[in-house]
């Protein structure tokens, strides 16, 4: 062991030797220190599974020379007894934006015509788009930041510019206050940074949505590729500085659970496993984050308690943001026992000194404080791949490491010093002696008691006598207590000053001054009861641990505490609605097994069917809305004319209310399209609406591909006071198209030929669209500009699937018939902008009776829960047969999206998306009573009244708490009103999910 350290001191003296800096020195002699540090006596936590106790920490140079129990110590070493206090590695938090002003963003006005085109050449043909950004070209070091990490325990940060998509690379810094950037510079480039937010410096208008933020980094990493075997023809900085940095981890700014699991599609894509940064919420749907594989980097900025004293504002509150206040705290922990790493941060904490607290919180709910310690250590040394730098006690580390009074995750324990690089830095004086807790003392014949509170330098003092609380400040400075206090006599407003010096007992011994000037001796003794009772007293006043709310799929009102299950359903006696050749058929029997329709006929049984009585009652299938925009987190990428390389399914929502409100209006199935920003969209979503699965679970298999185009006033910017994007005409907008399938007629004719070529997302999808592979669902309204489309698709030699809104249908209906287009319109909505001025409430029927398939949709989540009395609409302006009318919402938009083999109609072999009302299903007084999905209820008419009672007990609950929390002097935030947005075909913008 002693010859071990000797060639280890050895290595040291000559690195020390010939590493000496070549800088000249004019400030005074230079000269260089070989002293050796070390200290004694003290727990020494070498790694969070690794603790010495009465161990030596030897460090020289700025690194760890040893630790142990029987460390040979050289003649030149400055020993340093801290017998009873322990050492820790300092903390490290990896993503930080320390030492980089905050990108300022663009001064914007609503005059300002938008940016379409990218500001730098030689550069990527996107501004969001920054890989070859290097945090140390913005870096400027901040001592007075830098004081508040190392306050906090922080001995290492992980910076980068945080602004655009992809942010380029981020450098590992020591905060080491006492040398320069050549000492604190770890790593110059550490990581590669990036996530869905566009730049605040460039008003580039794509991408507007986080569906295009994901279409962008998927083109940018094909564009990589095809760059990196030299076929680009031009010269892109960009992309070599995204090639040049491939193999640093890559870490992905998310925010959200939502976002986390977008974020790591791509990385599968793209076969790399991004280290994702949180945002605190993962534990709702914690076998999904498992599954990504990803380690996460948690934010603890968990919610405080909203001040729910006004009843009228809490009324406003969602039992989501409520239990969010209950379960953030929970989050390390679950992930912890789900075997997940993470690594902690201050991101999104105002300040470094909040973090104590709120790390405390995690370890009441349930971290332990191994974890948390390796959290904040080797955790983040190993992913930034630097644990043997930082993160640990072992030899030939840096000397990066903490100082404390006992365990550094208990709340009374204080650090007291935070070395970095072997440079030392005093948080608190060692040598101070600790006064917080309860004194007893008597001034002027008057009997007083005192606690005081609080941070040794940030000290509260609460003084009382008998029964009465008195006013109080106090200071503590060099040994030396000031205590300023109101006399009992509250009419007089005097005030009785001490000054006393902390003995080493705690005892306080100096003089009291009276109101009258009078100077008196003065003595107080610290209470041992309260000191040995002090833990206990902080874990029972503190109340930062309540009863945690349970979690639900979705985490919200209505949600399910366990997924409800398919089951074997037999419906009795019931009026079914076919939608097939039988028609109606009266008092019979639909028997429902393995998520399909089995059986259907009259006196049907089966020995583990649950049955259901349906005297009375209609039973249907569910109804499908060919055309809405629930269950997204956007709706719309306008920053091109053409953005088909966007995806709603990527950004479905499977949280969003309007999915259990579409069931209890009997909805089971829904198109979420895209807006009508541009001519070209993106590609829709066909979704069943499984209330608590996944997003991914509530996407048909194999679905059908369908996009969104436009035609109208919204795509070429009518209404819009700077609209200059290209097209700005109706005759723009039909060269918008020839131009665009004339280029996918090209790209595909190339792409079939077998030579090399850049893969185009965009020009596959609209390839796709010439090959027969994909579906067109138009934004229609005029009838010249319904003509045009379709002669510019039989140019091309494909067909329109749908047009969608389609209010001038009826002037066209036979040339809709001809070229066999669907009609999916509504049912009597008219005038609410120009070009809409000529619709009639007879279209759907006039349509129908030509021979066009014709479906009511809603593109409202309002209009879509009450689909079945829009139905009922054609039975009076057209005549239409109940049965005919009742198609419109059922089996005719399921032949328009082309699953009428699976849904649609209650058919044997069909899948069992049924639903049984309480009456006539086109009647204002139905209500859905039950709505079912392959066999699983998802609405039930009964649970619903039997939730609405359990959501106001548990928000009666979490009230309390919060109440009794801020009585308890806990913070707490104002109640923000939030209004649901509601997203239409004209919606710019994100949901935040």
């Amino acid at each position: 062991m002693i010859k071990k350290c000797i060639g280890i001191l050895s290595f040291f003296c000559c690195s020390c030797l010939f590493g000496q800096d070549y800088f000249p020195k004019n400030d005074g002699v230079k000269t260089t220190n070989t002293n050796y540090t070390a200290f004694t006596n003290a727990k020494i936590h070498v790694s969070s599974g690794q603790i010495i106790n009465k161990g030596t920490l030897l460090i020289h140079n700025g690194k760890v020379i040893s630790t142990g129990t029987n460390v040979s110590i050289p003649k030149n070493t400055k020993i340093i007894n801290i017998e009873g206090k322990s050492i820790y590695p300092s903390f490290i938090d990896m993503y930080s934006d320390f030492g980089i002003e905050k990108p300022k963003a663009q001064p914007r006005s609503r005059s300002q015509a938008p940016q379409y085109d990218a500001s730098r050449t030689g550069y990527y043909w996107n501004d969001h788009v920054m890989p070859e950004n290097e945090a140390l070209s913005k870096f400027s070091y901040d001592s007075k930041t830098a004081k508040a990490l190392l306050d906090a325990g922080f001995g290492v940060v992980n910076t980068h510019i945080q602004d655009g998509i992809h942010r380029g690379t981020g450098a590992l810094v020591a905060l080491n206050n006492k040398e320069g950037n050549e000492t604190r510079i770890l790593k110059e480039n550490s990581a590669q940074y990036l996530s869905f937010d566009r730049s605040a410096t460039s008003r580039q208008a794509y991408p507007n949505s986080i569906m295009g933020s994901i279409a962008l980094l998927r083109q940018l990493y094909n564009d990589a590729a095809w760059y990196k075997k030299g076929l680009s023809k031009t010269k892109d900085l960009s992309i070599e500085a995204l090639n040049r940095n491939q193999d640093l981890i890559q870490i992905f700014e998310a925010g959200s659970k939502a976002n986390a699991l977008r974020a790591d599609k791509i990385g599968d894509q793209f076969g790399i496993q991004y280290v994702i940064l949180g945002g605190g919420d993962e534990y709702e749907r914690i076998d999904e984050i498992k599954n990504t594989n990803a380690a996460f980097i948690l934010p603890v900025n968990f919610k405080d308690a909203y001040d729910v004293e006004n009843s009228f504002l809490t009324s406003s509150l969602a039992l989501s943001d409520m239990r969010a206040w209950s379960q953030e705290p929970t989050n390390p922990k679950v992930l912890a026992d789900n075997n997940i790493n993470f690594a902690l941060t201050t991101h999104t904490l105002k300040s470094p000194s909040e973090f104590k607290d709120k790390l405390m919180q995690a370890i009441k709910n349930g971290l332990s404080k191994e974890k948390a310690l390796e959290a904040l250590t080797l955790i983040p040394a190993q992913l930034l791949g630097q644990s043997t730098a930082i993160g640990t006690l072992n030899n030939g580390a840096y000397a990066n490491f903490l100082i404390t009074s006992g365990d550094i995750f208990e709340k009374k324990t204080k650090l007291y010093e935070n070395w970095v690089q072997g440079q030392q830095h005093i948080v608190t004086n060692m040598n101070t002696i600790d006064i917080i807790g309860d004194y007893e003392f008597s001034v002027d014949n008057t009997a007083y008691k005192m606690t005081v509170e609080g941070d040794i330098k940030k000290l509260k003092s609460k003084i009382t006598s008998e029964t009465k609380t008195l006013g109080s400040k106090i200071s503590y400075n060099n040994d030396w207590v000031q205590i300023s206090m109101t006399t009992k006599d509250s009419t007089s407003q005097d005030f009785i000053r001490i000054v006393a010096h902390v003995e080493n007992d705690a005892a306080l011994k100096g003089k009291a001054t009276l109101p009258n000037g009078n100077e008196i001796p003065f003595s107080a003794k610290k209470s041992t009861k309260a000191e040995d009772d002090s833990e206990e007293k902080n874990k029972k006043n503190d109340g930062s641990k309540n009863n945690i709310a349970s979690i639900s799929y979705p985490n919200t009102a209505y949600g399910f505490k366990t997924l409800p299950k398919q089951e074997t359903l037999l419906f009795k006696n019931a009026t079914v609605w076919t939608n097939e050749t039988d028609g109606i058929l009266e008092n019979t029997d639909v028997l429902i097994k393995n998520g399909k329709i089995v059986k259907i006929g009259k006196n049907l049984s089966d020995g583990k069917a649950q049955i259901i009585d349906a005297t009375g009652k209609h039973l249907t299938a569910g109804i499908i809305d060919e055309h809405s925009h629930i269950a997204t987190a956007s709706v719309n990428e306008g920053g091109q004319n053409s953005s088909a390389e966007v995806s709603i399914e990527d950004v479905i929502d499977n949280e969003d209310i309007g999915i259990y409100r579409n069931l209890a209006g009997g909805v089971t199935s829904i198109q979420v399209l895209h807006g009508s920003a541009n001519p070209i969209g993106g590609r829709s979503a066909i979704i069943k609406l499984k209330w608590g699965e996944s997003a991914d679970n509530l996407i048909y298999n194999d679905s059908p591909k369908f996009i969104k185009f436009a035609l109208g006033e919204n795509v070429k910017q009518t209404r819009y006071s700077n609209g200059v994007r290209f097209p700005q005409t109706r005759m723009g907008v039909e060269q918008v198209y020839i131009d665009y399938f004339t280029r996918a007629k090209e790209y595909d004719a190339l792409k079939k030929s077998g030579k090399p070529y850049r893969k185009d997302v965009e020009m596959d999808v609209l390839a796709e669209i010439l090959n027969k592979e994909r579906f067109i669902s138009c934004h229609s309204y005029v009838q010249s500009e319904i003509n045009m489309l379709m002669k510019v698709a039989e140019q091309f030699d494909f067909n329109i699937n749908t047009f969608t809104h389609i209010l001038e249908g009826y002037k066209v209906a036979d040339k809709m018939v001809e070229h066999d287009v669907g009609g999916s319109t509504f049912s009597d909505w008219w005038a609410y902008k120009y070009e809409v001025n000529d619709a009639i409430p007879y279209n759907a029927a006039i349509m129908h009776n030509a021979g066009v398939t014709v479906a009511i949709n809603s593109d409202d989540p309002e209009m879509s829960r009450r689909l079945n009395q829009e139905a009922a609409k054609s039975i009076k302006y057209g005549g239409i047969s109940e049965e005919e009318a009742w198609k419109f919402v059922t089996l005719n938009p399921a032949k328009l999206l082309h699953i009428d083999n699976r849904v649609g109609s209650i058919k044997v072999g069909k899948d069992a998306d049924v639903v049984l009302w309480t009456d006539h299903p086109m009647s204002i007084y139905a209500k859905a009573e039950k709505t079912i999905i392959e066999g699983v209820t998802y609405f039930d008419l009964e649970r619903d009244t039997m939730l609405r009672s359990e959501i106001k007990k548990e928000k009666n609950e979490l009230i309390n708490q919060m109440l009794k929390a801020k009585n308890k002097g806990l913070k707490t935030q104002p109640i923000k009103k939030k209004e649901k947005v509601d997203m239409h075909c004209d919606f710019i913008g994100n949901i935040i999910n």
